[in-house]
């Protein structure tokens, strides 16, 4: 069977779209992507994480000192926070687990973390559409750097 220019552009957009519009499971509990929902993972967010990281994903302020009872502010997740510098399997892991657990499994010493765990709350597939929806908001630039995070990290087995 031979394809005409038209038949192959319309896969390839159908491919291009599907493939926008999924997300992979960092710790390997779903073998499988599955489609998110950004404005799912929007509401989510507003639900669970303004709190801290801000309605605008602006973060608490001095963000990057601890506070005086040594525990690390929420940082901001748009472009100007560090949220960005991170694989998928880490940062499913630090919402799911919380702060405290994902850097004692991680080996990371001496920084007390105020993230708590979402895992009893929020299911895999809410953690997957609020971290969507986050990286959904970043510039190319960030988004592309991210990826490249994690396919490293997915490389290294994580």
């Amino acid at each position: 069977m031979r394809l005409d220019r038209r038949q192959f552009m319309a896969g390839a957009a159908a491919l291009a779209v599907a493939g926008g519009a999924l997300v992979l499971s960092g710790n390997g509990d779903t073998p499988m992507p599955e489609a998110v929902d950004t404005a799912r993972g929007a509401a989510l967010y507003a639900e669970n994480c303004a709190s801290c990281h801000g309605a605008d994903l602006e973060g608490q302020p001095d963000w990057r000192s601890p506070g005086p009872d040594g525990v690390m502010p929420a940082p901001p997740h748009d472009r100007t926070g560090h949220t960005w510098h991170h694989g998928d399997g880490m940062l499913f892991d630090y919402t799911k687990l919380g702060g405290a657990e994902t850097l004692k499994r991680m080996g990371v010493t001496g920084v007390k973390s105020g993230m708590p765990g979402f895992g009893d709350s929020l299911t895999d597939a809410e953690i997957r559409a609020i971290l969507a929806f986050i990286k959904s908001t970043w510039p190319e630039r960030e988004r592309e750097l991210q990826r490249r995070r994690t396919l490293a990290e997915q490389m290294k087995g994580n």
